[in-house]
């Protein structure tokens, strides 16, 4: 018999849209909802055929809806379409042009917006100056910028001339850029002289220079003057993005590019081994995060939108950049850290430029928390109609918390399961049609046709837990990774015959709700036991006393894992034996006997990027006494490894 992921999460709350938000919404009942997903299911090509016509501008019409030779797909063959058009120039002679498409803060408090029609001229002035470059359809080119307006617009003028981006994020290292760039053979990269960081700069052009010492296939670097940092420049490499925008035209033609044409490469993060870059095409990609951008956020001309993610990363991509400006809508874009200078940023934020949609992590909702409600109170969130939140399951408590604290138990919460390789929203509530179960992912997108196996490629019954799986092809899916066609096959479609495998623990409930139990390798033998660490985590959280928590394994010679926790806890109190005893019995309680800790271990924080994702994989070492050698150059504060480490 297979074992059993251990999951706990309850699905009988249920908290209902409220009648004004349901009035005004795109889909507005759970009718409407079950309808248009029996369309997608059951007739798909159809079902696609008409949101790409309504959706996207093509420039040429597809001769076949899906390619399908599994694992390979092709989407809306024979079409063609300008990605960058779509976002952008689609927008010109329309009402929206002089609308706001990208309004930045930056840490400092400098400001910047950009009309659509504005954005069209930078992003124009870049096709020109990136082909003069000598960049052409089909080369690489690397962005590794802070959160700012420009790296969005390298990004849509890459999109525009048919070259490939792949953006690296920030906080990572030299060695990490130069890995990048070498696998997917970039040509130019584009940086700035610095960003900001908590009052420190990040020596963004330092970085590179050190990596593509070691990156034959660069032949320039372009740099923005950011923040005025001094930086050395590389006669007849390095050139300064002020200086070629001044003498470059604001006119180019966009021209059509097929709808396979591929559209970018991101590396996934946090791999220690040869970096995985998932390719995304374009036809397909643009569908995807247009529709979900439209149906899941249910944007509006009159919203003001701000997703926290930066633009390293695929949030950054679909839900900053691609989705969001292709469906027209206001874009806040911010820099620095959410708690500089004080711990009321974002919510100066967004009374200041009265967002009204806010997505955001569990990890930061976490942080939120733990940084108590005064700061909030301060602030007018009146604005704010609709709550999202990305990036890894988020617990009951901190959900509801969100919802109360932040969203005034009047704003719905869209929680989205969906990956780097799935390219857009898999699973949420639409925020109008159904009501939201906290912890619970919700229901399929349009298209979607989830399952949860068994370790032998059963379907199991509903309540019952197993893996997810994705049994269709859906057009924002990757095509393959970089240059790896065979790791592709191997990573995604090995496990089990005919169907993509999501690598997380799940269930179903008898309502048809995904319940996400996080990743299948963060999952403990515990004396015959499976245990899903995110389960242990959001027990440890519902507690009064902890405001967030990271759970690992430490092999064990009779139980096989030992589970070590690290528990942060809210202002103002003390870790004690006691209270260590206490969370134990607590973890006891809701999950079970066999799920207690082993071991507790109170940390002011947590090890966390700059993106606010934990690296349990540090956690990991620090659990097992091991001397840290892995990259720690993302890190936020290189300080918490090593106080918890002093622990020991």
């Amino acid at each position: 018999m297979a074992e059993k992921i251990t999951s706990t999460s309850k699905d009988g709350e249920r908290i209902a849209p409220s009648s004004e938000f349901k009035k005004q919404a795109t889909i507005s009942s759970l009718a409407e909802y079950k309808r248009l997903y029996s369309e997608s299911v059951n007739a798909p090509e159809k079902f696609w055929n008409t949101q790409a016509k309504e959706l996207l501008k093509w420039r040429k019409p597809w001769r076949k809806t899906l390619e399908w030779k599994e694992p390979h797909a092709k989407w809306f063959v024979g079409g063609k379409l300008n990605v960058c058009e779509n976002c952008v120039d689609r927008h010109l002679g329309t009402p929206r042009e002089n609308k706001a498409a990208l309004i930045f803060e930056g840490e400092t408090g400098d400001q910047k917006t950009l009309t659509y029609k504005q954005l069209h001229v930078e992003v124009c002035k870049f096709a020109n100056v990136l082909t003069g470059l000598g960049v052409k359809k089909g080369d690489r080119i690397a962005i590794y910028m802070p959160m700012n307006c420009e790296a969005v617009v390298a990004m849509l003028a890459s999109a525009r001339i048919g070259a490939v981006h792949t953006v690296i994020f920030g906080g990572f290292s030299s060695e990490s850029i130069k890995d990048r760039v070498n696998d997917c053979q970039a040509k130019v990269i584009v940086t700035a002289d610095g960003g900001w960081r908590r009052g420190s700069v990040v020596e963004l052009k330092k970085n590179v220079d050190d990596a593509v010492k070691g990156c034959p296939s660069i032949t320039n670097v372009v740099v923005v003057k950011h923040i005025g940092h001094r930086v050395s420049m590389k006669v007849g490499r390095d050139v300064w993005y002020h200086t070629l925008m001044n003498d470059a035209s604001h006119k180019h033609a966009a021209k059509a590019f097929d709808s396979e044409t591929p559209l970018f490469v991101l590396y996934t993060s946090g791999s220690t081994g040869k970096p995985k870059g998932v390719l995304h095409t374009s036809g397909g990609y643009l569908l995807g995060t247009t529709m979900t951008s439209k149906y899941v956020f249910d944007l509006k001309e009159t919203d003001t939108y701000w997703c926290t993610a930066d633009i390293g990363w695929i949030t950054g991509h679909s839900y900053v950049t691609y989705g969001i400006l292709s469906n027209g809508a206001t874009n806040v874009i911010y820099e620095g850290a959410p708690n500089y200078p004080e711990v009321d940023r974002f919510w100066d934020i967004v009374e200041r430029h009265r967002v009204t949609i806010f997505y955001t992590a569990p990890t930061a909702i976490r942080a939120f928390m733990k940084w108590g409600d005064e700061p909030i109170k301060k602030h007018d969130l009146s604005s704010l109609r609709l709550l999202g939140t990305v990036g890894e399951p988020i617990n009951p408590e901190a959900w509801r918390w969100y919802y109360k604290t932040i969203g005034g138990e009047r704003c719905p919460i869209v929680d989205t399961w969906w990956q780097t390789e799935t390219g857009g929203i898999m699973i949420t509530t639409l925020p109008g049609a159904a009501p939201s179960k906290p912890g619970s992912a919700g229901l399929p997108f349009f298209g979607v046709v989830p399952k949860v196996f068994d370790d032998a490629g059963n379907e199991v019954k509903k309540g019952e837990n197993g893996k997810l799986v994705l049994t269709t092809p859906w057009p924002s899916m990757l095509r393959t990774l970089y240059g790896d066609n065979k790791r592709y096959k191997k990573v995604y479609w090995s496990e089990y015959k005919g169907v993509y495998f999501c690598g997380d623990g799940c269930k179903q409930d008898k309502d048809g709700y995904f319940w996400i139990i996080g990743r299948i390798d963060d999952v403990l033998n515990v004396s015959g036991h499976r245990i899903g660490t995110a389960e242990v985590e959001s027990a440890l959280v519902s507690h009064p006393s902890v405001a967030e928590a990271a759970v690992v394994g430490r092999p064990h010679d009779i139980k096989g894992n030992a589970i070590v926790c690290f528990v942060t806890l809210k202002q103002g109190l003390e870790g004690t034996d006691e209270l260590r005893r206490e969370l134990r019995d607590h973890v006891g309680h809701e999950i079970g006997a066999h799920s207690k800790p082993d071991e507790i271990r109170f940390a002011a924080a947590l090890p966390k990027t700059r993106s606010g994702k934990i690296m349990r994989r540090l956690l990991k070492d620090i659990a097992v006494g091991k001397e840290i050698k892995q990259d720690t150059t993302t890190l936020e504060d290189l300080s918490v490894v090593k106080q918890l480490q002093a622990q020991d």
